[in-house]
C-alpha cells in the first residue's frame, strides 16, 4: 500500500489554512484600497448591467409612455435614491450601510432580531442578483441564432457553470474581480454608446416614427400621462438597483492619507463621487435607451416570443449595426449579465461578516473570505435548482430585496435627521421614504412571490443563528480585561498566594451583613481558615445580546470586604475570562467558590443563552475547559449547597 505524500491531517491543514489564511497572505485583500472609478465599475456590473432588459421592461409595461416613465424613475434615482445613499455613506463609512444605522435605534435582542430580518432581506437582494444575472445570461446565450441549436433544454446546467466561474474569481481575490468588472464595464458602456447615438440618428432620419409616437402620446391629457407613468413607477424599480452594494463597498474605496477608522472624510467624499457618478451615468442610458427603443421598435416585438423582449437594445444593435456588432454586444452583455453578481458576491462579502460573527450568530470562519465564498456559491446553486434557472420566477424576490432595502436606508437617514434636530431634512428624507413604501408595497401586491423568498431567506438566518449562538455561546467570548487602580491593588496582595474569589449575586442595597453571611458560609463549607484571604466577585449583565466584549473590572470597598465588581454580557464567560487573566498575572491558579442553585436545568440554559446568566458554576467550567485544553492550568472552581 503506497503512503500519501502528504498525510491526511497535513492535508486538512493545508486546506484549513488555504480557506482562513488568505488575509494574512496577501496582507488582507479587504484592505487594498482602489479609486473610486474602479470600484464604481464593480458595482456597476449590477447597475448598468440591467440596460440589457430595463428598456424592454419599461416598453412592454408603458408603452409609448415608456420615455415618460423612465424619467420619473431617472428624476427618484438622482432627487430620492442618490440623495438618501450620500447620506447612509456619511452616517456609515465601514460599508455597514443602513443596517447599522437602524441597528443603533433598537437595543439589546430587539436590534439583533431586527439586523437578522434586514440581512434576510440582503441576502435576498444579493443572492438573486447572482441567481438571476447568471440566468439571464444563459438565456442570452442559448437565444444567440448561431448556439441555440447546441444550447436549448441546458440553462440548468449553464448557469451552474456561470455561477461556479463567478466563485472561482473570489477565491483567487478581489483584486481580480475589480480588473474584471474594469474592462467589462468600460466595453459594455461603449458598445451601448454607439447603438443608441447610432438608434438616435436613425430616429432623426425616419420623422413618420417620431410622429407615430407623437400621436400616441397626445390621445390623452398630459396630467394623466403623468399620473399613469407615475402608477406605473413600480414595474421599472429594478433601475434603481446597485446603490445599496455601492455602500457595503466603501472599504474598498481610497481615501486620503489623512484618514482615520473614526474620520474617513477622503473615503466618504470619493464614495459620495462613487454614488453620483454611476447615478448621472445609469439615468443618461435609461432615458436615452427609453426613448430610441420606444421608437423604433414596434410594439410587438416587446411582447413574449418577439425578438426584442428582453433584448431592446440588441435588437436594435442587429438592425442598424448589422450581425457582427451585434453578436459583439449579445457577447458583451451576456458578459456583463454574468458578472453582474460580482458586485452582489463582494457585497455579501463585505456584509455577512460584520454582524453575523459579532453576534455570535455564525462560526468564526464566517469572518475569512473564501468560507463565505463557498457557502453563498452553494446557496446560489440550491435556489438555480429549485427556480429552474428562470429569470421571470426570480425577478419579484430581486426588486423585493432591493426596495425593501433603499425603504430601510430611507426611513434609517430620516430618523437620523429627526434626532439631530434638522426638522428640513427629515421632513424632505421621510417623503421620499413614503415614495419607496409605496413602491415596495406595490411590487408585494403584484409579485408575492418575492416576499416568499424572502421570507424564506429570513428564516434560514434567525434560525441557524440562533442554532450558532447556543453552540458558540461556552466560547471565551472575551477579547480583554481591564482592571481599575483599586482592583490592581486588591490583586496584588495575592502575587504570593493564589486569588481566591466568592461569587457573590449582590442584592439591591449594600450591606456588610450580607458579605459576612455569605463569606461565613463559603469558609464553612469549602474549609477555608480565616488566614486565606477573599475576594468577592460579582458580576452584572449590561446587554446579554452583546457577545464579544471587553470587560471593565472596578474595585471597591463595603465594611471592610473587597469586592471586585464586573460588567459583562454574559457572567460565566467573565469569571472564566477574569481567573485566567489572575492565573496569568500572579503566575498561581486562583480559586472561585459558587453556590449551586435551584430550578430546572433547561430554564437555566435558557437564561444563559439569552439573558448571560443561568447554571453559572456549570457553564463557568466548561468555557474553562475550551479555553484551555491542560487540565492542570485550569482554575480551581468550587461548588457546594
Amino acid at each position: 500500500m503506497v503512503s500519501p505524500i502528504i498525510p491526511p491531517r497535513q492535508h486538512r491543514h493545508y486546506l484549513t489554512h488555504w480557506l482562513l489564511n488568505q488575509d494574512r497572505n496577501k496582507a488582507n485583500e479587504r484592505s487594498f484600497k482602489h479609486p473610486w472609478w474602479q470600484v464604481m465599475c464593480l458595482t456597476g456590473v449590477d447597475y448598468f448591467s440591467t440596460l440589457g432588459y430595463q428598456p424592454g421592461i419599461a416598453a412592454l409595461a408603458a408603452g409609448a409612455l415608456s420615455p415618460l416613465a423612465t424619467l420619473i424613475l431617472v428624476l427618484v434615482t438622482l432627487f430620492g435614491a442618490l440623495p438618501i445613499y450620500r447620506q447612509v455613506a456619511k452616517f456609515s463609512p465601514h460599508g455597514e450601510g443602513s443596517i447599522a444605522m437602524l441597528e443603533r435605534l433598537l437595543p439589546r435582542w430587539q436590534g439583533k432580531l431586527f439586523v437578522l430580518v434586514l440581512l434576510g432581506f440582503a441576502c435576498t437582494d444579493f443572492i438573486i442578483t447572482i441567481t438571476l444575472s447568471a440566468a439571464d445570461a444563459t438565456a442570452h446565450l442559448v437565444e444567440n441564432p448561431l448556439l441555440s441549436a447546441f444550447l436549448q433544454g441546458q440553462q440548468v446546467p449553464l448557469t451552474l457553470v456561470l455561477i461556479t466561474l463567478l466563485a472561482v474569481i473570489f477565491l483567487k481575490g478581489f483584486q481580480e474581480a475589480i480588473g474584471v468588472a474594469l474592462v467589462l464595464v468600460a466595453t459594455y458602456l461603449t458598445l451601448n454608446l454607439v447603438v443608441i447615438g447610432v438608434a438616435g440618428y436613425q430616429m432623426l432620419q425616419q420623422p413618420t416614427l417620431l410622429g407615430n409616437w407623437h400621436t400616441a402620446l397626445t390621445v390623452t391629457s398630459p396630467w394623466r400621462m403623468i399620473g399613469v407613468s407615475m402608477l406605473l413607477f413600480p414595474k421599472l424599480a429594478l433601475g434603481l438597483s446597485g446603490f445599496e452594494t455601492g455602500v457595503a463597498l466603501m472599504p474598498l474605496v481610497k481615501g486620503n492619507p489623512s484618514d482615520t477608522d473614526t474620520q474617513p472624510a477622503g473615503r466618504i467624499r470619493q464614495t459620495h463621487q462613487l454614488l453620483t457618478a454611476a447615478a448621472v451615468i445609469m439615468s443618461f442610458f435609461l432615458l436615452t435607451s427609453s426613448v430610441v427603443t420606444t421608437v423604433l421598435i414596434p410594439a410587438a416585438a416587446f411582447q413574449t416570443g418577439g425578438q426584442a423582449n428582453g433584448r431592446a437594445l440588441a435588437y436594435l444593435a442587429h438592425q442598424y449595426l448589422g450581425n457582427g456588432f451585434g453578436t459583439l454586444y449579445d457577447l458583451s452583455t451576456i458578459t456583463i449579465l454574468w458578472f453582474a453578481g460580482a458586485s452582489a458576491m463582494a457585497g455579501l462579502l463585505n456584509l455577512v461578516p460584520r454582524y453575523l460573527p459579532r453576534y455570535g450568530m455564525a462560526p468564526e470562519w464566517a469572518g475569512a473570505v473564501r468560507p463565505l465564498v463557498l457557502v453563498f456559491t452553494a446557496i446560489a446553486f440550491t435556489v438555480t435548482l429549485v427556480f429552474d434557472a428562470s429569470v421571470e420566477a426570480q425577478g419579484g424576490a430581486y426588486a423585493t430585496g432591493v426596495l425593501v432595502l433603499m425603504s430601510s436606508a430611507a426611513v434609517a437617514v430620516t430618523l437620523a435627521f429627526h434626532r439631530r434636530g434638522a426638522k428640513r431634512g427629515a421632513i424632505a428624507f421621510g417623503l421620499i421614504a413614503l415614495v419607496f413604501f409605496y413602491t415596495t408595497i406595490a411590487n408585494i401586491f403584484e409579485r408575492p412571490d418575492g416576499i416568499r423568498i424572502a421570507v424564506f431567506f429570513i428564516t434560514a438566518i434567525i434560525s441557524t443563528s440562533m442554532v450558532s449562538r447556543v453552540f458558540r455561546s461556552t466560547e471565551l467570548r472575551v477579547t480583554g480585561v481591564e482592571l481599575d487602580e483599586t482592583a490592581q491593588a486588591f490583586v496584588a496582595q495575592f502575587q504570593a498566594q493564589p486569588v481566591r474569589l466568592i461569587a457573590h449575586r449582590r442584592a439591591k442595597g449594600e450591606s456588610a451583613l450580607e458579605y459576612q453571611q455569605k463569606e461565613q458560609n463559603v469558609r464553612e463549607d469549602s474549609h477555608l481558615s480565616t488566614s486565606q484571604p477573599i475576594l468577592f466577585l460579582e458580576v452584572q449583565v449590561f446587554d446579554a445580546s452583546v457577545f464579544i466584549d471587553v470587560i471593565q473590572v472596578k474595585g471597591v470597598e463595603v465594611g471592610g470586604y473587597r469586592i471586585l465588581r464586573v460588567q459583562s454580557s454574559a457572567v460565566p464567560n467573565a469569571i472564566a475570562a477574569l481567573l485566567l487573566y489572575l492565573r496569568d498575572q500572579t503566575g498561581t491558579l486562583p480559586h472561585v467558590y459558587f453556590e449551586w442553585g435551584e430550578g430546572n436545568p433547561l430554564k437555566y440554559l435558557l437564561r444563559f443563552i439569552f439573558l448571560g446568566e443561568g447554571d453559572v458554576p456549570l457553564v463557568t467550567r466548561e468555557v474553562l475547559r475550551k479555553a484551555e485544553p491542560d487540565p492542570l492550568r485550569r482554575p480551581h472552581i468550587h461548588v457546594s449547597g
